[in-house]
């Protein structure tokens, strides 16, 4: 009399798990197909900008050491290189981050340490905004405010110039550098700044001493996250760079960075010239990828 209850109800569990079986395979391959379109969609990306950008060298008989070390770019008299723009681009990077970075690392410090919460909560949404501008109207307000200003104040015929793309880099970058390295700061166990306190150290001392060291790992993150925003940049350093071919040799001179060459061009070069606009791309594809591998070599290192 018990055995058919009992039959009924072992077979309702054997459906039920049935169901949770191919409901739990079914999510595992959405989840793989996602993770594969992403990885798919990368490498198509990679192998078209590498097809196009090396034909030049592989085909046509170009030096790729020309091309990276040449300092005239002159399409229409078969002149490709690209030096000026390289030099261009690591300048501008390295002076967005000798100026980006401290305010960054301190604007992250003072939220996560030392501002009540009431302001905290004001200056920490407003950091994270400037995440969600459009970098063109980075470049509009360097055209409108800083580059008038560097005119004016440093008696420049334009001023569109290194120092302007420095100056809007580092504005852009500040959101990466202070939310990352605002996180890995709160990171940080309490008792590490308890114990700190306990042995007699200031705030300060704590903070700069025992904190922030043992915050390198994801401060080290938000600088490279940081370094590739600024390398990566395009519509707001065309405004304010100034889109000269020369190798620049002063904060004043204007210059023509990578990303400014593949965007002012591309729309009407055709054939070898747009091939090596490619190449430009594989050039800055490279620093891109220095930077993920450095990033990556830091998280592996945990956060110490």
């Amino acid at each position: 009399m018990t055995s058919l209850p009992l039959k009924k109800e072992t077979e309702k569990i054997g459906k039920s798990n049935k169901r949770k079986y191919r409901l739990e395979k079914f999510s595992g391959n959405l989840f793989l197909f996602c993770a594969l379109l992403s990885v798919i969609s990368l490498l198509l990306i990679i192998c078209f900008v590498f097809y196009k950008g090396a034909h030049p060298f592989l085909a046509e008989g170009y030096r790729f050491l020309d091309f990276l070390l040449g300092s005239d770019w002159v399409p229409s008299e078969d002149k490709f290189g690209i030096l000026p723009m390289i030099i261009a681009s690591l300048y501008a990077t390295i002076g967005a981050l000798i100026i980006g970075v401290p305010i960054g690392l301190l604007t992250a410090i003072f939220l996560a340490e030392i501002a009540p919460k009431s302001i905290a909560k004001i200056i920490s949404p407003a950091v994270q905004l400037l995440a969600g501008i459009p970098s063109v109207l980075y470049g509009v307000f360097g055209l409108a405010i800083i580059v008038p200003f560097l005119q004016n104040h440093l008696g420049l015929i334009k001023g569109q110039s290194l120092v302007a793309v420095i100056l809007v880099l580092a504005i852009m970058m500040l959101p990466t550098v202070v939310t990352v390295a605002e996180t890995s700061i709160r990171a940080v166990p309490k008792t590490y700044r308890e114990g700190s306190l306990a042995l007699g150290a200031s705030p300060i001392g704590t903070i700069f001493k025992v904190v922030v060291p043992a915050a390198k790992s994801g401060i080290m993150t938000a600088i490279v996250l940081g370094m590739g925003r600024a390398i990566g940049e395009t519509m707001a350093v065309i405004l304010v760079a100034g889109n000269s071919l020369i190798i620049p040799t002063s904060l004043t001179d204007s210059v023509r960075p990578l990303t400014t060459n593949i965007a002012l061009e591309m729309g009407y070069a055709f054939g070898t010239h747009q091939e090596m606009l490619f190449a430009t791309g594989i050039v800055l594809f490279s620093f891109i990828l220095i930077l993920n591998f450095t990033l990556a070599r830091i998280s592996s290192k945990g956060g110490n």
